[in-house]
């Protein structure tokens, strides 16, 4: 773990500009993402010229505030391609992630974007610690999601050598953990600690690892879990935050020196913070939900996309770029579970597809040997009560969820009436997981 007297090296010198040096960037690179955005992307124009905005009505960062906010409907609603920027022939790699009406929600990189992702990726695991010649396992998915490449290229990036595990086969992870020493893991924090349950399963300490640093996102983990782990492990864990809509991961990321919240790379990400009612924009300092708007990105600029996430903006620390402390939660009700997003629309969809179940339907969040687990309560219908009917379609279901959603759900199908009833809105989520 790193001491007192750690000092990093190597750093960027945006990494510690004048706070007047990075807003200087920022409005350049807002006009130029602007007019990007209005000329080549029809959804903006649409959206601009019904707010009566134009590019040219940016001259200072306060004037973003009069450009309308982009959300998950924009993309959804201009899926697949709608949002691109750029002809296809420039498009270097799609990605995508989970949406509620089944549909993905698509995102596309130039191979300029594909560089600059890199690049904040390897800045990433340099402000967490890790340094070129380390060994670095990544247990984040592969695929479509971000993770997976973008830890990957990143590490690359960086003058590491990748180990590219992706997620699963938990015995085997730790297996390579021994055999290939690495210095660093890149996995969700959930995920980490069935690692280090495999470890202790196996009667070996955890703590003789090789492990030094371990880079833990895409779902919220508290400073308690920080501290299990790293107790646990002797190493530091420390906080990456991103989203596919944006970039991916390597939007901010904790400085392990500090570990006092999350560093955002402001030279490519203009930040706000805004009511979630209202949509004013509230001072640095206030929580609120956390907007973000592309400065640098070719195929798929974001103009005040709405994250959802609950948050608050800091001063700078270890970097002079802004910090947001770990989201709090969200503004919408969409779960992250081990990692995963997930909607009740979602659940809702898939169970409709299930003809003897009737649509009556409630999700329980528990969280069991520091694991989320996700419990679907549903109802057979009238007409097919039999038990072993019952039996098949829980299973259906069960596989729709995994196979569509990529998580795992314990299914559990009650007599006709059983799910609970509102004359109200509906109680589609109950979280139980412990607060912390």
């Amino acid at each position: 773990m790193v001491d007192a007297s750690y000092k990093p090296y190597g750093l960027e010198p945006i990494e510690t500009a004048s706070r007047d040096e990075i807003a200087a960037l920022q409005v350049q690179r807002l006009k130029w993402s602007l007019q990007h955005a209005y000329g080549n992307v029809e959804a903006y124009r649409k959206k601009f010229d019904a707010a009566g905005v134009k590019p040219s009505d940016f001259r200072s960062l306060a004037d973003l505030a009069a450009f309308p906010f982009t959300t998950k409907h924009d993309l959804r609603d201009n899926y697949p391609f709608g949002m691109f920027a750029v002809p296809m022939d420039m498009i270097a790699r799609i990605h995508a992630s989970s949406g509620t009406t089944g549909k993905p929600t698509v995102v596309g990189y130039t191979k300029k974007d594909i560089d600059t992702w890199s690049h904040l990726m390897a800045r990433s695991i340099r402000a967490s610690g890790g340094r070129p010649g380390m060994k670095v396992h990544v247990s984040y998915g592969y695929g479509l999601f971000t993770g997976g490449l973008g830890a990957h290229y990143g590490a690359e990036t960086l003058g590491c050598t990748v180990i590219p595990v992706s997620g699963g086969m938990t015995e085997r992870q730790v297996q390579l953990i021994r055999d290939f020493k690495p210095d660093i893991i890149m996995v969700t924090p959930s995920y980490m600690l069935a690692i280090l349950d495999e470890f202790r399963a196996q009667g070996i300490d955890p703590r003789t690892s090789s492990l030094q640093i371990g880079i833990f996102g895409a779902e919220p983990w508290t400073n308690s879990m920080r501290a299990e782990i790293e107790e646990a492990f002797d190493m530091d864990a420390v906080d990456i935050y991103g989203l596919s809509e944006v970039m991916g991961p390597g939007v901010a990321n904790e400085c392990v020196e500090t570990k006092d919240g999350l560093h955002i790379w402001e030279d490519h990400f203009y930040p706000e913070i805004i009511d979630p009612e209202s949509g004013q924009v509230l001072p640095d300092g206030e929580r609120g939900e956390l907007v973000f708007t592309s400065l640098s990105k070719e195929a798929m600029p974001v103009i005040r996309y709405r994250t959802r996430d609950l948050t608050r903006l800091l001063p700078g620390t270890a970097r002079s770029h802004r910090r947001m402390e770990k989201v709090t939660g969200r503004s919408d009700d969409m779960m992250i579970v081990r990692g995963v997003n997930v909607f009740p629309t979602q659940i809702e969809e898939l169970l409709l597809r299930c003809e003897g179940l009737a649509p009556h339907y409630q999700i329980e969040l528990l969280r069991e040997e520091r694991l989320d687990i996700m419990r679907l309560m549903v109802e057979v219908r009238p007409e097919r009560a039999a038990g072993q009917e019952r039996t098949q379609e829980a299973e259906r279901l069960t596989g729709l969820i995994r196979n569509t959603i990529g998580i795992g759900a314990v299914v559990i199908v009650g007599e006709p009436g059983a799910v609970e009833r509102s004359a109200g809105k509906a109680r589609r989520i109950v979280d139980k997981r412990p607060k912390e």
